[in-house]
């Protein structure tokens, strides 16, 4: 796994954070929600390829 990875999620996780604060003391529970969402589907799409290439290695590893 790459170093940057792990900056960029930590990125993300604290841009989140901020905005989700910011739109809940304006009252927008709604957009604080959506950007929550949007911020948890960027990072999955970012670590779906790590984890099929850990299922990959087990079942060879394994010979499944």
């Amino acid at each position: 796994m790459e170093i940057g990875l792990i900056f960029r999620i930590a990125a993300v996780g604290i841009l989140v954070t901020i905005l989700s604060q910011v739109l809940k003391h304006s009252g927008r529970e709604e957009h604080a929600f959506l950007i929550s969402l949007a911020g948890l589907i960027l990072v999955l799409s970012w670590i779906v390829p790590y984890i099929y290439e850990l299922f990959q290695t087990i079942q060879t590893l394994f010979s499944l």
